[in-house]
């Protein structure tokens, strides 16, 4: 956590710096602006680089938190029909049961232990988990229901199944989909323009206040987006909360009544 919190201020300290160091270069370069002549036209520039740059960050920032949020109603999604397929198990006979619940166990205990951190650092599903996954899927398909009750269950087992499968998917692109060094490069572009456009304006501690407050502000926006747009990674590493309570679940069941 704490080195989260200076990843952050380093990280916002530096979108100030940058607006500072730009503006005295660009003060240093035009000179002052003794007739104020230039202000009019600067003050113009520069709001309509802020639209377009503010425009920018807004969209962006929507689209990550929209994708940071869709990533943990999928990882619920998950969970919720890895559950529903290993009660459906006990549910649909005491002979398919075993095999199949322990195979879900165990992939519950991949995903929490190994496959969430792997994706992190290789962007990449497991193949261990996939293989028992594939265990449940061959077991589910062989089952042969020998009633109507059977037959409902080994629906909604399949059903499951393949939303896994899905979810599964959905996990893996969230992890490899990045912000676009296109952006980064709009981002950073009018970050320096806007400070550009501020050099009619004397260096004193009021406007250098200003500007390190707009540079502050900006920094904050721009680390909330470099945060949301890797989840399995710090500083805002989403944890596999519902798995987790899952394998607690799964580990210590309620006893029977």
């Amino acid at each position: 956590m704490g080195s989260v919190i200076l990843f952050g201020i380093a990280f916002i300290g530096g979108t100030v710096v940058v607006t500072l160091g730009f503006y005295f270069l660009m003060r240093f370069i035009m000179g002052t602006d003794p007739t104020g002549k230039d202000r009019e036209l600067a003050g113009a520039v520069v709001m309509r680089i802020s639209s377009l740059h503010a425009l920018i960050l807004a969209l962006v920032f929507a689209q990550e938190m929209i994708e940071y949020q869709q990533l943990k109603f999928e990882s619920v999604t998950e969970a919720n029909a890895v559950a529903n397929v290993y009660f459906d198990a006990e549910r649909y006979g005491a002979n398919e049961k075993p095999p199949i619940q322990q195979a879900l166990f165990e992939y519950v205990q991949i995903v929490v232990d190994e496959e969430w951190r792997s994706l992190g650092t290789t962007g990449q599903l497991s193949a261990t988990a996939w293989s028992k996954w594939d265990n449940v899927y061959q077991r589910v398909l062989d089952l042969t229901p020998t009633n109507v009750r059977q037959q409902s269950i080994r629906d909604h087992m399949l059903a499951n199944v393949h939303a896994i499968s899905d979810s599964r998917d959905k996990r893996e692109n969230s992890g490899t989909d990045s912000v676009s060094k296109i952006f980064w490069f709009a981002a950073i572009s009018g970050v320096i323009f806007m400070a550009l456009g501020y050099y009619p304006y004397p260096p004193d501690a009021r406007n250098l206040l200003l500007l390190s407050v707009l540079g502050a502000f900006t920094g904050i926006i721009l680390f909330f987006i470099y945060a949301f747009s890797d989840p399995y990674n710090p500083p805002a590493t989403l944890k596999p909360t519902a798995f987790e309570r899952l394998l607690e679940e799964l580990a210590s069941p309620p006893p029977s009544g």
